[in-house]
């Protein structure tokens, strides 16, 4: 799922208006439904925040803000799961490249 449906999808389960989450991010209603659209990406510092409104945990939020971005620059790619295996291995040659630290 992407980052700014998982957002939406929490704000309306909660039962909550785009407005109340704009004026815990001091944003404009029109600015955040950008963000819930995904035309604009959210501010990292806003994830902890909205985390918190939404009672969400801020990390897993910001792994999928991650994500998305990651997403955005491999996506009109064809082989973009070519790529995302080679970041992978990357990060798993890095990881045991620190454990031998």
């Amino acid at each position: 799922m992407k980052f700014c449906d998982y957002i939406r999808q929490c704000r309306e389960l909660l039962g909550l208006s785009q407005k109340d989450i704009a004026e815990v991010l001091s944003v404009d209603v029109p600015m955040y439904s950008r963000y819930e659209r995904g035309q604009r990406p959210l501010k990292e510092e806003h994830i902890p925040v909205i985390a918190s409104k939404l009672n969400i945990d801020a990390i897993e939020l910001r792994k999928m803000w991650i994500a998305d971005k990651v997403l955005s620059v491999v996506n009109e790619e064809k082989e973009a799961t070519d790529i995302l295996n080679i970041v992978a291995e990357n990060i798993n040659d890095k990881t045991v490249s620190e454990d031998k630290i």
